[in-house]
């Protein structure tokens, strides 16, 4: 698959999804400082209803959330939302992430 250069002006707003908050800061510092406008869901269920409300140009998505599976998120906006969508995981089964790949993360 050929490499994708992204650029701020191309994509703006960043929805990070993830309950960890110093993984969130982190994102969301480093995102700011390249010239991304971010989003904060703090769990699945509320990413979801970021995302609906404020749309965003990419969701970076942590699959270990104490609500919803992270596989759940990425299932529930696939039904209306064709966003890129970036997984982070400690996830080590490789099954795993070809499913979430052939559900249509990154």
């Amino acid at each position: 698959m050929p490499e994708q250069n992204v650029s701020t002006s191309s994509m703006t707003n960043v929805l990070i999804i993830d309950d960890e908050t110093q993984i969130r800061k982190f994102l969301d510092i480093a995102l700011r400082a390249q010239g991304y406008k971010t989003l904060l869901a703090e769990n699945g269920q509320k990413g979801l209803e970021i995302l609906a409300l404020h749309g965003a140009d990419l969701v970076i998505l942590d699959l270990g959330l104490p609500d919803l599976d992270g596989a759940e998120v990425l299932a529930e906006l696939r039904v209306w939302s064709h966003v890129p969508v970036i997984v982070l995981s400690v996830r080590s089964r490789e099954e795993e992430k070809v499913k979430l790949l052939d559900a249509g993360a990154q």
